[in-house]
Protein backbone atom coordinates (compact mmCIF):
# COMPACT_ATOMS: atom_id res chain seq x y z
CA UNK A 1 0.00 0.00 0.00
CA UNK A 2 1.24 3.54 -0.73
CA UNK A 3 1.84 6.10 2.02
CA UNK A 4 -1.04 5.95 4.51
CA UNK A 5 -2.38 9.49 3.94
CA UNK A 6 -2.34 8.92 0.18
CA UNK A 7 -4.10 5.58 0.59
CA UNK A 8 -6.81 7.23 2.72
CA UNK A 9 -7.35 10.02 0.19
CA UNK A 10 -7.55 7.51 -2.65
CA UNK A 11 -10.08 5.30 -0.84
CA UNK A 12 -12.13 8.37 0.20
CA UNK A 13 -12.33 9.33 -3.47
CA UNK A 14 -13.24 5.82 -4.67
CA UNK A 15 -15.90 5.21 -2.02
CA UNK A 16 -17.20 8.78 -1.95
CA UNK A 17 -16.66 9.27 1.78
CA UNK A 18 -17.89 12.77 2.60
CA UNK A 19 -19.74 12.88 -0.72
CA UNK A 20 -22.17 10.02 -0.17
CA UNK A 21 -24.26 10.40 2.97
CA UNK A 22 -24.52 6.62 3.49
CA UNK A 23 -20.75 5.98 3.41
CA UNK A 24 -19.44 6.00 6.97
CA UNK A 25 -15.71 6.43 7.69
CA UNK A 26 -14.26 6.46 11.19
CA UNK A 27 -10.73 7.14 12.29
CA UNK A 28 -9.32 4.81 14.93
CA UNK A 29 -6.10 4.29 16.86
CA UNK A 30 -5.11 0.66 17.24
CA UNK A 31 -2.06 -0.04 19.43
CA UNK A 32 -0.62 3.38 18.59
CA UNK A 33 -1.16 3.04 14.80
CA UNK A 34 -3.58 5.13 12.81
CA UNK A 35 -6.47 3.29 11.12
CA UNK A 36 -9.70 4.08 9.31
CA UNK A 37 -12.88 2.04 8.99
CA UNK A 38 -15.26 2.24 5.99
CA UNK A 39 -18.78 0.77 5.89
CA UNK A 40 -22.07 1.50 4.13
CA UNK A 41 -24.47 2.67 6.83
CA UNK A 42 -27.37 0.57 5.57
CA UNK A 43 -25.25 -2.60 5.74
CA UNK A 44 -23.58 -2.03 9.11
CA UNK A 45 -24.32 -4.47 11.91
CA UNK A 46 -23.56 -2.06 14.71
CA UNK A 47 -23.46 -4.46 17.67
CA UNK A 48 -20.81 -6.65 15.99
CA UNK A 49 -18.72 -3.65 14.89
CA UNK A 50 -18.84 -2.15 18.38
CA UNK A 51 -17.46 -5.34 19.93
CA UNK A 52 -14.75 -5.67 17.27
CA UNK A 53 -13.62 -2.02 17.65
CA UNK A 54 -13.54 -2.34 21.45
CA UNK A 55 -11.30 -5.41 21.16
CA UNK A 56 -8.95 -3.56 18.78
CA UNK A 57 -8.59 -0.55 21.05
CA UNK A 58 -7.56 -2.83 23.91
CA UNK A 59 -4.69 -4.37 21.96
CA UNK A 60 -1.25 -3.68 23.52
CA UNK A 61 0.57 -4.15 20.19
CA UNK A 62 -0.15 -5.08 16.58
CA UNK A 63 0.85 -8.40 15.00
CA UNK A 64 3.64 -8.33 12.45
CA UNK A 65 1.46 -8.79 9.34
CA UNK A 66 -2.09 -8.13 8.23
CA UNK A 67 -2.67 -11.87 7.88
CA UNK A 68 -1.67 -12.40 11.51
CA UNK A 69 -3.93 -9.50 12.51
CA UNK A 70 -6.90 -11.13 10.73
CA UNK A 71 -6.15 -14.51 12.28
CA UNK A 72 -5.75 -13.35 15.87
CA UNK A 73 -7.51 -9.99 16.29
CA UNK A 74 -10.67 -10.09 14.13
CA UNK A 75 -13.76 -11.63 15.72
CA UNK A 76 -15.95 -11.41 12.59
CA UNK A 77 -17.12 -14.71 11.11
CA UNK A 78 -15.36 -14.00 7.83
CA UNK A 79 -12.32 -11.78 7.25
CA UNK A 80 -9.62 -11.56 4.60
CA UNK A 81 -6.94 -9.34 3.17
CA UNK A 82 -7.17 -7.71 -0.25
CA UNK A 83 -4.20 -5.96 -1.94
CA UNK A 84 -6.25 -4.36 -4.75
CA UNK A 85 -8.03 -1.09 -3.94
CA UNK A 86 -10.74 -1.45 -6.60
CA UNK A 87 -11.69 -4.94 -5.45
CA UNK A 88 -11.74 -3.76 -1.86
CA UNK A 89 -14.11 -0.93 -2.82
CA UNK A 90 -16.46 -3.34 -4.64
CA UNK A 91 -16.50 -5.50 -1.51
CA UNK A 92 -17.55 -2.47 0.57
CA UNK A 93 -20.42 -1.77 -1.83
CA UNK A 94 -21.39 -5.44 -1.45
CA UNK A 95 -21.74 -5.00 2.32
CA UNK A 96 -18.31 -5.72 3.78
CA UNK A 97 -16.45 -3.48 6.21
CA UNK A 98 -13.04 -2.16 5.12
CA UNK A 99 -10.19 -1.47 7.54
CA UNK A 100 -6.98 0.39 6.66
CA UNK A 101 -4.15 0.22 9.18
CA UNK A 102 -1.08 2.43 8.81
CA UNK A 103 1.33 -0.40 9.58
CA UNK A 104 0.01 -2.84 6.97
CA UNK A 105 0.43 -2.68 3.21
CA UNK A 106 -2.91 -4.26 2.34
CA UNK A 107 -6.65 -3.80 2.90
CA UNK A 108 -8.57 -5.80 5.50
CA UNK A 109 -12.19 -6.82 4.78
CA UNK A 110 -14.61 -7.90 7.50
CA UNK A 111 -17.97 -9.66 7.19
CA UNK A 112 -20.21 -7.70 9.58
CA UNK A 113 -23.24 -6.83 7.48
CA UNK A 114 -26.99 -7.13 7.48
CA UNK A 115 -29.08 -6.68 4.34
CA UNK A 116 -32.41 -4.85 4.31
CA UNK A 117 -34.94 -7.53 3.38
CA UNK A 118 -38.58 -8.49 3.68
CA UNK A 119 -39.94 -11.52 5.47
CA UNK A 120 -40.00 -14.97 3.91
CA UNK A 121 -43.57 -15.36 2.70
CA UNK A 122 -45.48 -17.30 0.07
CA UNK A 123 -45.44 -15.76 -3.44
CA UNK A 124 -48.74 -14.23 -4.53
CA UNK A 125 -48.58 -15.86 -7.96
CA UNK A 126 -47.86 -19.44 -6.90
CA UNK A 127 -49.98 -20.46 -3.92
CA UNK A 128 -50.64 -23.99 -2.73
CA UNK A 129 -53.41 -25.54 -0.65
CA UNK A 130 -50.95 -27.85 1.05
CA UNK A 131 -47.20 -27.78 1.45
CA UNK A 132 -44.77 -25.09 2.52
CA UNK A 133 -45.78 -21.45 2.45
CA UNK A 134 -42.37 -19.81 2.30
CA UNK A 135 -40.81 -18.08 -0.69
CA UNK A 136 -37.59 -16.55 -1.91
CA UNK A 137 -36.66 -12.97 -1.00
CA UNK A 138 -34.33 -10.40 -2.56
CA UNK A 139 -31.41 -11.61 -0.41
CA UNK A 140 -29.31 -14.21 -2.21
CA UNK A 141 -27.84 -15.56 1.05
CA UNK A 142 -31.28 -16.13 2.58
CA UNK A 143 -32.37 -17.87 -0.63
CA UNK A 144 -29.34 -20.15 -0.51
CA UNK A 145 -30.20 -21.02 3.09
CA UNK A 146 -33.76 -21.95 2.06
CA UNK A 147 -32.29 -24.44 -0.40
CA UNK A 148 -29.73 -25.81 2.08
CA UNK A 149 -32.49 -26.39 4.59
CA UNK A 150 -34.21 -28.75 2.16
CA UNK A 151 -31.15 -30.47 0.64
CA UNK A 152 -28.60 -31.56 3.23
CA UNK A 153 -26.40 -33.25 0.69
CA UNK A 154 -22.73 -32.77 -0.06
CA UNK A 155 -23.50 -32.89 -3.81
CA UNK A 156 -25.50 -29.65 -3.72
CA UNK A 157 -23.19 -27.09 -5.34
CA UNK A 158 -23.57 -23.30 -5.25
CA UNK A 159 -21.13 -21.42 -7.50
CA UNK A 160 -20.98 -17.64 -7.37
CA UNK A 161 -20.04 -15.21 -10.14
CA UNK A 162 -20.04 -11.42 -10.42
CA UNK A 163 -21.39 -9.89 -13.62
CA UNK A 164 -22.11 -6.37 -14.83
CA UNK A 165 -19.52 -3.67 -15.31
CA UNK A 166 -21.02 -1.15 -12.88
CA UNK A 167 -23.68 -3.00 -10.90
CA UNK A 168 -21.32 -5.93 -10.10
CA UNK A 169 -24.30 -8.22 -9.57
CA UNK A 170 -23.88 -11.53 -7.75
CA UNK A 171 -25.21 -14.50 -9.72
CA UNK A 172 -25.27 -18.01 -8.24
CA UNK A 173 -25.32 -21.16 -10.36
CA UNK A 174 -26.86 -23.97 -8.30
CA UNK A 175 -26.99 -27.64 -9.24
CA UNK A 176 -26.68 -31.14 -7.90
CA UNK A 177 -23.31 -32.65 -8.79
CA UNK A 178 -23.84 -35.94 -10.57
CA UNK A 179 -27.39 -35.06 -11.64
CA UNK A 180 -26.81 -32.02 -13.87
CA UNK A 181 -25.12 -32.69 -17.21
CA UNK A 182 -21.51 -31.49 -17.35
CA UNK A 183 -21.91 -30.22 -20.92
CA UNK A 184 -24.72 -27.90 -19.87
CA UNK A 185 -22.77 -26.70 -16.83
CA UNK A 186 -19.73 -25.87 -18.98
CA UNK A 187 -21.88 -24.10 -21.56
CA UNK A 188 -23.62 -22.01 -18.90
CA UNK A 189 -20.31 -21.04 -17.26
CA UNK A 190 -19.04 -19.85 -20.64
CA UNK A 191 -22.20 -17.80 -21.20
CA UNK A 192 -21.85 -16.13 -17.80
CA UNK A 193 -18.15 -15.37 -18.35
CA UNK A 194 -18.92 -13.86 -21.76
CA UNK A 195 -21.42 -11.33 -20.38
CA UNK A 196 -20.19 -7.77 -20.93
CA UNK A 197 -22.87 -5.29 -19.88
CA UNK A 198 -22.55 -2.18 -17.75
CA UNK A 199 -25.50 -2.78 -15.45
CA UNK A 200 -28.02 -5.42 -14.43
CA UNK A 201 -30.83 -2.99 -13.70
CA UNK A 202 -33.58 -5.58 -14.31
CA UNK A 203 -31.96 -8.44 -12.37
CA UNK A 204 -33.02 -11.83 -13.73
CA UNK A 205 -34.52 -10.39 -16.94
CA UNK A 206 -31.25 -8.65 -17.77
CA UNK A 207 -29.41 -11.91 -17.20
CA UNK A 208 -31.88 -13.90 -19.33
CA UNK A 209 -31.50 -11.47 -22.23
CA UNK A 210 -27.71 -11.69 -22.02
CA UNK A 211 -27.52 -15.50 -22.22
CA UNK A 212 -30.59 -16.28 -24.38
CA UNK A 213 -30.37 -16.68 -28.17
CA UNK A 214 -31.39 -13.60 -30.15
CA UNK A 215 -34.96 -14.34 -31.29
CA UNK A 216 -36.90 -11.11 -30.71
CA UNK A 217 -39.69 -12.27 -33.01
CA UNK A 218 -40.30 -15.47 -31.04
CA UNK A 219 -42.66 -14.94 -28.05
CA UNK A 220 -42.24 -18.39 -26.48
CA UNK A 221 -40.33 -18.24 -23.17
CA UNK A 222 -36.91 -19.83 -22.89
CA UNK A 223 -36.67 -19.64 -19.10
CA UNK A 224 -38.86 -20.91 -16.29
CA UNK A 225 -39.11 -18.79 -13.16
CA UNK A 226 -40.11 -19.69 -9.64
CA UNK A 227 -40.25 -17.93 -6.28
CA UNK A 228 -40.85 -21.18 -4.38
CA UNK A 229 -37.93 -23.04 -2.70
CA UNK A 230 -39.73 -26.41 -2.94
CA UNK A 231 -40.12 -26.06 -6.72
CA UNK A 232 -36.46 -25.03 -7.05
CA UNK A 233 -35.29 -28.02 -5.01
CA UNK A 234 -37.46 -30.45 -6.98
CA UNK A 235 -35.95 -29.11 -10.22
CA UNK A 236 -32.40 -29.47 -8.87
CA UNK A 237 -33.02 -33.08 -7.88
CA UNK A 238 -34.24 -33.80 -11.43
CA UNK A 239 -31.00 -32.50 -12.95
CA UNK A 240 -31.96 -28.88 -13.69
CA UNK A 241 -29.71 -25.88 -13.05
CA UNK A 242 -30.77 -22.80 -11.12
CA UNK A 243 -29.58 -19.26 -11.71
CA UNK A 244 -30.16 -17.05 -8.69
CA UNK A 245 -29.62 -13.29 -8.98
CA UNK A 246 -29.09 -11.08 -5.96
CA UNK A 247 -31.85 -8.47 -5.38
CA UNK A 248 -34.47 -10.68 -7.03
CA UNK A 249 -36.80 -13.34 -5.58
CA UNK A 250 -37.23 -14.97 -9.00
CA UNK A 251 -34.99 -17.99 -9.61
CA UNK A 252 -34.35 -19.13 -13.18
CA UNK A 253 -34.71 -22.86 -13.96
CA UNK A 254 -32.71 -24.24 -16.90
CA UNK A 255 -33.14 -25.94 -19.27
CA UNK A 256 -36.75 -25.07 -20.16
CA UNK A 257 -38.91 -26.87 -22.71
CA UNK A 258 -42.45 -26.12 -23.81
CA UNK A 259 -43.72 -29.16 -21.89
CA UNK A 260 -42.12 -28.02 -18.64
CA UNK A 261 -44.57 -25.10 -18.52
CA UNK A 262 -47.44 -27.57 -18.03
CA UNK A 263 -46.01 -28.61 -14.64
CA UNK A 264 -47.07 -26.95 -11.41
CA UNK A 265 -46.32 -27.50 -7.74
CA UNK A 266 -49.95 -28.26 -6.80
CA UNK A 267 -49.76 -31.43 -8.91
CA UNK A 268 -47.30 -32.89 -6.41
CA UNK A 269 -49.08 -31.87 -3.21
CA UNK A 270 -52.01 -34.13 -4.14
CA UNK A 271 -52.16 -37.91 -4.67
CA UNK A 272 -50.96 -39.20 -8.08
CA UNK A 273 -54.46 -39.67 -9.54
CA UNK A 274 -55.56 -36.13 -8.67
CA UNK A 275 -52.20 -34.71 -9.74
CA UNK A 276 -52.48 -36.47 -13.12
CA UNK A 277 -55.98 -35.07 -13.56
CA UNK A 278 -54.73 -31.54 -12.84
CA UNK A 279 -51.97 -32.01 -15.41
CA UNK A 280 -54.51 -33.08 -18.03
CA UNK A 281 -56.73 -30.10 -17.19
CA UNK A 282 -53.79 -27.70 -17.49
CA UNK A 283 -52.69 -29.15 -20.83
CA UNK A 284 -56.26 -28.98 -22.15
CA UNK A 285 -56.56 -25.41 -20.94
CA UNK A 286 -53.38 -24.48 -22.83
CA UNK A 287 -54.93 -25.62 -26.13
CA UNK A 288 -58.28 -23.98 -25.34
CA UNK A 289 -56.52 -20.72 -24.53
CA UNK A 290 -54.90 -20.78 -27.96
CA UNK A 291 -57.72 -22.04 -30.18
CA UNK A 292 -61.17 -21.40 -28.68
CA UNK A 293 -61.77 -17.85 -29.93
CA UNK A 294 -60.15 -18.42 -33.38
CA UNK A 295 -62.25 -21.57 -33.91
CA UNK A 296 -65.42 -19.80 -32.79
CA UNK A 297 -64.70 -16.85 -35.10
CA UNK A 298 -63.97 -19.25 -37.98
CA UNK A 299 -67.29 -21.09 -37.51
CA UNK A 300 -69.29 -17.89 -37.13
CA UNK A 301 -67.67 -16.49 -40.26
CA UNK A 302 -68.68 -19.62 -42.18
CA UNK A 303 -72.17 -20.48 -40.84
CA UNK A 304 -72.87 -22.84 -43.76
CA UNK A 305 -70.30 -25.27 -42.37
CA UNK A 306 -72.20 -25.58 -39.09
CA UNK A 307 -74.76 -28.37 -38.60
CA UNK A 308 -78.20 -27.36 -37.39
CA UNK A 309 -77.49 -28.71 -33.90
CA UNK A 310 -74.69 -26.16 -33.44
CA UNK A 311 -76.59 -23.05 -34.49
CA UNK A 312 -76.36 -21.82 -30.88
CA UNK A 313 -72.76 -20.84 -31.63
CA UNK A 314 -73.90 -18.19 -34.11
CA UNK A 315 -74.33 -14.57 -33.08
CA UNK A 316 -78.06 -14.04 -32.47
CA UNK A 317 -78.14 -10.28 -32.06
CA UNK A 318 -77.53 -7.54 -34.59
CA UNK A 319 -74.13 -5.88 -34.42
CA UNK A 320 -72.40 -3.00 -36.16
CA UNK A 321 -68.76 -3.41 -35.17
CA UNK A 322 -67.10 -6.28 -37.10
CA UNK A 323 -66.44 -9.36 -34.96
CA UNK A 324 -62.70 -9.29 -35.64
CA UNK A 325 -62.52 -5.75 -34.24
CA UNK A 326 -64.62 -6.76 -31.24
CA UNK A 327 -62.35 -9.69 -30.42
CA UNK A 328 -59.16 -7.65 -30.78
CA UNK A 329 -60.70 -4.76 -28.83
CA UNK A 330 -61.52 -7.00 -25.87
CA UNK A 331 -57.99 -8.51 -26.03
CA UNK A 332 -56.55 -5.00 -25.65
CA UNK A 333 -59.05 -3.96 -22.97
CA UNK A 334 -58.20 -7.02 -20.84
CA UNK A 335 -54.50 -6.14 -21.03
CA UNK A 336 -55.23 -2.52 -20.17
CA UNK A 337 -57.22 -3.63 -17.12
CA UNK A 338 -54.34 -5.89 -16.03
CA UNK A 339 -51.83 -3.05 -16.31
CA UNK A 340 -54.16 -0.64 -14.55
CA UNK A 341 -54.77 -3.08 -11.68
CA UNK A 342 -51.02 -3.14 -10.95
CA UNK A 343 -51.06 0.62 -10.35
CA UNK A 344 -54.37 0.79 -8.49
CA UNK A 345 -54.07 1.48 -4.73
CA UNK A 346 -55.77 -1.07 -2.50
CA UNK A 347 -58.21 1.56 -1.26
CA UNK A 348 -59.52 2.03 -4.81
CA UNK A 349 -59.53 -1.62 -5.87
CA UNK A 350 -63.31 -2.02 -5.39
CA UNK A 351 -64.00 1.07 -7.47
CA UNK A 352 -61.67 -0.16 -10.17
CA UNK A 353 -63.44 -3.55 -10.28
CA UNK A 354 -66.79 -1.79 -10.74
CA UNK A 355 -65.33 0.31 -13.54
CA UNK A 356 -63.97 -2.78 -15.29
CA UNK A 357 -67.36 -4.48 -15.00
CA UNK A 358 -69.00 -1.44 -16.63
CA UNK A 359 -66.52 -1.44 -19.51
CA UNK A 360 -66.89 -5.16 -20.20
CA UNK A 361 -70.49 -5.58 -19.08
CA UNK A 362 -74.05 -4.86 -20.03
CA UNK A 363 -73.35 -1.25 -21.02
CA UNK A 364 -70.94 -2.36 -23.73
CA UNK A 365 -73.63 -4.67 -25.14
CA UNK A 366 -76.35 -2.02 -24.96
CA UNK A 367 -74.09 0.49 -26.68
CA UNK A 368 -73.68 -2.04 -29.52
CA UNK A 369 -69.92 -2.11 -29.07
CA UNK A 370 -69.84 -5.83 -28.30
CA UNK A 371 -72.10 -8.84 -28.64
CA UNK A 372 -72.67 -11.13 -25.62
CA UNK A 373 -70.96 -14.08 -27.36
CA UNK A 374 -67.68 -12.16 -27.65
CA UNK A 375 -67.79 -11.28 -23.96
CA UNK A 376 -68.47 -14.90 -22.98
CA UNK A 377 -65.60 -16.36 -25.00
CA UNK A 378 -63.13 -13.65 -24.05
CA UNK A 379 -64.07 -13.96 -20.36
CA UNK A 380 -63.37 -17.69 -20.63
CA UNK A 381 -59.99 -16.99 -22.22
CA UNK A 382 -59.13 -14.45 -19.51
CA UNK A 383 -59.91 -16.96 -16.75
CA UNK A 384 -58.11 -19.81 -18.52
CA UNK A 385 -55.00 -17.66 -18.84
CA UNK A 386 -54.57 -17.75 -15.06
CA UNK A 387 -54.77 -21.56 -14.93
CA UNK A 388 -51.07 -21.78 -15.85
CA UNK A 389 -48.44 -20.02 -13.78
CA UNK A 390 -46.15 -18.56 -16.44
CA UNK A 391 -46.94 -14.99 -17.52
CA UNK A 392 -44.53 -15.34 -20.43
CA UNK A 393 -46.29 -18.43 -21.77
CA UNK A 394 -49.66 -16.70 -21.29
CA UNK A 395 -48.62 -13.78 -23.49
CA UNK A 396 -47.01 -16.10 -26.04
CA UNK A 397 -50.33 -17.92 -26.51
CA UNK A 398 -52.13 -14.57 -26.57
CA UNK A 399 -50.00 -13.23 -29.43
CA UNK A 400 -50.41 -16.48 -31.37
CA UNK A 401 -54.17 -16.34 -30.80
CA UNK A 402 -54.37 -12.78 -32.11
CA UNK A 403 -52.29 -13.76 -35.14
CA UNK A 404 -54.67 -16.66 -35.83
CA UNK A 405 -57.66 -14.32 -35.67
CA UNK A 406 -56.11 -11.96 -38.21
CA UNK A 407 -55.22 -14.83 -40.57
CA UNK A 408 -58.77 -16.24 -40.34
CA UNK A 409 -60.17 -12.78 -41.08
CA UNK A 410 -57.92 -12.54 -44.16
CA UNK A 411 -58.18 -16.11 -45.55
CA UNK A 412 -60.82 -18.17 -43.69
CA UNK A 413 -59.90 -21.89 -43.47
CA UNK A 414 -56.68 -21.37 -45.38
CA UNK A 415 -55.69 -18.70 -42.88
CA UNK A 416 -56.44 -21.03 -39.98
CA UNK A 417 -54.31 -23.78 -41.51
CA UNK A 418 -51.42 -21.41 -42.22
CA UNK A 419 -51.69 -20.05 -38.68
CA UNK A 420 -51.48 -23.50 -37.10
CA UNK A 421 -48.48 -24.40 -39.26
CA UNK A 422 -46.86 -21.08 -38.37
CA UNK A 423 -47.32 -21.69 -34.63
CA UNK A 424 -45.83 -25.19 -34.93
CA UNK A 425 -42.90 -23.79 -36.91
CA UNK A 426 -42.43 -21.07 -34.29
CA UNK A 427 -42.30 -23.61 -31.46
CA UNK A 428 -39.99 -25.93 -33.39
CA UNK A 429 -37.60 -23.07 -34.21
CA UNK A 430 -37.35 -21.84 -30.62
CA UNK A 431 -33.75 -22.17 -29.48
CA UNK A 432 -33.43 -22.92 -25.77
CA UNK A 433 -30.67 -21.45 -23.63
CA UNK A 434 -29.54 -24.94 -22.64
CA UNK A 435 -30.59 -28.47 -23.49
CA UNK A 436 -31.26 -30.68 -26.47
CA UNK A 437 -34.41 -29.14 -27.90
CA UNK A 438 -37.36 -26.91 -26.97
CA UNK A 439 -39.63 -29.86 -27.82
CA UNK A 440 -37.80 -32.40 -25.65
CA UNK A 441 -38.85 -35.11 -24.75
CA UNK A 442 -40.94 -35.22 -27.95
CA UNK A 443 -38.00 -34.27 -30.19
CA UNK A 444 -35.69 -36.12 -29.65
CA UNK A 445 -38.21 -38.65 -28.41
CA UNK A 446 -37.74 -40.01 -24.90
CA UNK A 447 -40.64 -42.29 -24.03
CA UNK A 448 -39.99 -42.44 -20.28
CA UNK A 449 -39.45 -38.71 -19.91
CA UNK A 450 -42.54 -37.98 -22.02
CA UNK A 451 -44.70 -40.27 -19.91
CA UNK A 452 -43.41 -38.70 -16.70
CA UNK A 453 -44.13 -35.25 -18.12
CA UNK A 454 -47.74 -36.04 -19.01
CA UNK A 455 -48.80 -37.61 -15.73
CA UNK A 456 -48.14 -37.23 -12.03
CA UNK A 457 -45.69 -39.99 -11.29
CA UNK A 458 -45.39 -41.83 -7.99
CA UNK A 459 -42.45 -41.13 -5.69
CA UNK A 460 -39.77 -43.75 -6.22
CA UNK A 461 -39.39 -45.37 -2.81
CA UNK A 462 -35.95 -46.67 -3.66
CA UNK A 463 -34.66 -43.33 -4.90
CA UNK A 464 -36.46 -40.45 -3.22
Amino acid sequence: MERFSVALARMDDILGAGRNFDMVSRDLTIAGSRARLYVVNGYAKEDILERIIAAWQALPRLPASAEDFVASCVAAADAQTEPDAQKAAVAVFSGKTLLLVERYQTYILLEAKTYPTRSVQEPDTSRVLRGSHDGFTENIMENAALLRRRVRDTHLTLEIATVGGRSRQDVAMIYMAGEAEEDMLSELRQKLEAISVRSFSLSQESLAECIAPRQWWNPFPKVRYTERPDVAVASIMEGSILLMVDNSPCVMILPATIFSFTEEVNDYYFPPLIGSYLKIVRLTVLFLNLFITPLWYLLVKNPAALPASMDFLLVQEEYYVPLILQLLLVEFIVDILKLASLNTPDALSNSFSMLGALILGDFAVQARWLVPEVLVYMAFVAVVNYAQHSYEMGYATKLCRMGLLLLIWAANWWGFGLGVLGILALIASTRPILGRSYLYPLIPFDRKAMWNMLHRRHIDRNNT
